[in-house]
This record gives structure tokens, sequence and C-alpha cells, in this order.
């Protein structure tokens, strides 16, 4: 993802557990990266009237405040079909669950490759939107996250207690 090229806006977006930096073009989000607040560039201003930018941003704000987890902001993902295949399938685990990266190849019909899927849910361009972080080991550790293992955990804590139980769950 080329955030320079001209079509391309920026925003960085505070949140708890450091800056993000979104990327999008006029019409769809391209991009997230968690940034630690020492790496993150100052930017001159906030780009005006880019809808994907500014729907995601609310969309993370009512996000970390434990809100609401629908993310509806347009998505262009580019990868090859088995990658979009796994990105989809993470989109489809419910908040304040997991599931393995086995789970996930024998889902996309890959169970030979359960390396290729770690490899993809490391290579997401748009974590949190796509939550990878609720890929983790068989075995129920946590392993990689391209933004630290740290947030991964955060991310986990903050959905759990996101999630309806008792007579409100769905």
């Amino acid at each position: 993802m080329d955030e320079h090229r001209p079509e391309h806006s920026v925003l960085w977006i505070e949140t708890p557990i450091g800056p993000m930096r979104a990327v999008a073009d006029e019409t769809h989000l391209l991009g997230l990266e968690f940034h630690d607040d020492s790496d993150k560039p100052e930017m001159p201003r906030r780009p005006v009237g880019n809808a994907p930018l500014m729907q995601i941003e609310a969309e993370l704000k009512a996000y970390f405040a434990g809100e609401s987890a629908e993310f509806r902001t347009p998505l262009r993902i580019e990868g090859n079909a088995l990658e979009r295949k796994v990105w989809e399938r993470l989109m489809q685990v419910p908040l304040g669950e997991t599931c393995s990266y086995g789970d996930i190849a024998r889902d996309t019909a890959t169970i030979e490759a359960v390396r290729v899927v770690a490899k993809y849910c490391g290579t997401n361009p748009i974590p949190v939107v796509i939550p990878c972080h609720r890929c983790i080991g068989s075995d129920g550790s946590l392993t990689g996250f391209g933004g630290g293992l740290w947030r991964k955990k955060w991310l986990l804590r903050h959905e759990g207690r996101m999630r309806p139980v008792g007579l409100f769950a769905l």
C-alpha cells in the first residue's frame, strides 16, 4: 500500500493502545497499521472530505469505547485468492470468540498449510476490522500479531468485556 500516491489520504487515529495510521482512497479503506508513539510522524493536517477515513475513525472510536464492534467502512482488500479467503473467514469469527490457525486452514481448504494461514494473518492489511487478533494457537496460546502480542491480548480482553452475556446475548 503506497500512502504517498496522490489519490491516497492518511489519517492518524489515537487509540488506547497507540496510534493507528489509516490509509484510504476516495471510496475505500486500504489499510490500518498500529504504530508506537515514537514512530508516528507529525501530520500537517487532517484530510478533509475523505469519507472512508472519517467513517473508520468514528467506528474505531466506538469500538475502543466498547460501544460497537460493527465496521461498515468499505474496504479494498488486495491479495491473492487464498489471502482474501482467509481474511473473509476471519471476519466471520464472532466478537469475544477465538479460532485457531488450524480452524481457518480447515475452513479454507488449506489444512496442509496452517503456516500459510498464520502468514496471511500476519500480513493482514486492516487489523481490528479484519480481526486477525482472534486467531490463536491450537493449544490456546497467543501467537504472532503484527501490532505486538501485548496489543493482541488487550484486544481480546476488550472484546471479552464487550460481548453480551446472559439474557442480553444474541
